[in-house]
């Protein structure tokens, strides 16, 4: 979250402010349960609380003090066991982890010694300290495994660790179901966003068609009238590897729902409630979001569309860095940073809707896209190919938008997420699109 404009003095503030709100938001992620639950593995598709903990610190430790700064290793023996690419998550409990009171001191150490090199940092002469970019990409970094560990909070079974309050009641939503963008050419990606991260880069031209789009994400009382008209029995409506992945694994309905009665619950966070009608639908996977489109007669908006609908500002031919412009976000815009431990209800947020009228392209649920996950014309990986390059490809479809687990530092309108197209267990939700010569 940075303004391309600001000066070394403002960035250089931001970058101690977004530091520090990533780890307070990490030490309340990691204190706020038993040392038991810090090195369990809740699931096998995440790494134990501790893990992310001491990844964190290391992270932080290769790039801001040895990078940036040319200091010596603090502990080059853990660089093995926090290297995400050496070791599957589900690998990592076997792993002679640092345990959570090193982790602590480790994380914390690194942190002090970090914020001395940020003060004497001047944000000028290589790539990695331009803007201080090193310092906004440790601090996405962390974010990003914050959401992670929020994920791994919510597979956790057993009483609530996390409370949060809800977010504000609106009127439901009575305005247009989708929007109209119009076609010709937008500019997509940045070139100029200071901490944009090397899938986002450069910015170039796009020749998009007219298309319409869901004014605001799909709810779950209109993804359960899906589920009740059969969709996840009927062949139909699925993509032949999503039939395939719904068959084998027994999917009747999004993650941590369950039928009781002639009603749906679902789980969150460690408390059992009614599946809320009004809230977008999230814990689904691509293939579930495919298919209720396809079901819907509709489909979901390529990402170059979904680019278009959040940044394209018609009455001035510009992209902005937000759909309600340039400005970062504020509560009144978007539903992020954890502030609530659950999506707002659909047609949230006016404030932050695009020119268009589209709302909740940011916050609340992470949107899939139509899209693998691919290249921009020009891009070069930077400061490590294994952020993004090694997963471009077919395997891994994008998603748009962010959650209401994503800071703002980690979230605008030319941030790419993606994942593979069975992943449920992430914030994730859609809307739909369609093509004008299909209206």
């Amino acid at each position: 979250m940075t303004d391309p404009a600001l000066d070394a003095g403002t960035l250089r503030e931001r970058a101690v402010a977004s530091l520090v709100v990533a780890r307070d938001r990490t030490t309340l992620l990691t204190s706020c349960v038993e040392e038991p639950d810090l090195t369990a593995q809740h699931s096998p598709l995440m790494s134990p609380l501790v893990w992310d903990l001491a990844h964190i610190g290391n992270m932080e430790e290769q790039w801001l003090l040895r990078a940036v700064a040319g200091h010596e290793a603090i502990r080059p023996e853990i660089d093995s066991l926090y290297d995400a690419f050496e070791h599957p998550r589900a690998a990592r409990p076997s792993l002679p982890l640092l345990s959570p009171e090193e982790a602590r001191r480790y994380a914390s150490d690194v942190r002090g010694r970090a914020l001395d090199v940020l003060e004497r940092t001047a944000f000028e002469g290589t790539r990695l300290t331009e803007a201080g970019f090193a310092f906004g990409m440790i601090a996405q970094h962390e974010q990003q495994h914050d959401e992670t560990m929020l994920i791994t909070h919510q597979l956790r079974r057993g009483p609530a660790a996390l409370t949060a309050p809800d977010p504000e009641p609106v009127t439901p939503f009575t305005g247009p179901a989708e929007v109209l963008v119009p076609g010709g050419p937008f500019t997509m990606g940045t070139s100029s966003e200071p901490w944009a991260l090397d899938n986002e880069r450069p910015a170039h031209r796009r020749e998009v068609a007219p298309f319409f789009i869901d004014t605001t994400p799909v709810t779950n009382g209109a993804y359960q009238a899906f589920v009740e008209a059969g969709g996840y029995d009927q062949q139909r409506w699925w993509t032949p590897e999503g039939w395939a992945h719904v068959r084998r694994n027994s999917l009747t309905a999004p993650l941590y729902w369950r039928r009781d009665g002639g009603q749906w619950l679902r789980r969150r966070f460690g408390v059992t409630e009614l599946v809320p009608p009004d809230e977008p639908v999230v814990h689904v996977c691509w293939y579930e979001a495919d298919a209720y489109a396809r079901w819907a007669g509709r489909r979901l908006p390529t990402e170059t569309e979904w680019e278009k609908a959040a940044r394209h500002d018609p009455a001035t031919g510009r992209s902005t860095r937000y759909p309600w412009g340039d400005a970062d976000p504020t509560p009144e815009h978007a539903n992020l940073g954890q502030r609530h431990l659950r999506p707002a209800p659909a047609g949230s947020y006016p404030a932050g809707a695009s020119p268009l009228g589209v709302r909740q392209l940011i916050g609340d649920v992470w949107e899939w896209t139509a899209s693998d996950f691919l290249p921009y014309p020009g891009f070069r990986a930077f400061p490590y190919k294994e952020y993004s390059e090694v997963f471009f490809g077919p395997e891994h479809k994008v998603l748009r938008g962010g959650s209401f687990a994503v800071d703002p530092v980690a979230c605008r309108g030319t941030f790419r997420n993606w994942d593979l197209p069975i992943r449920r267990q992430i914030f994730s939700g859609f809307r739909t699109a369609r093509s004008v010569e299909d209206a």
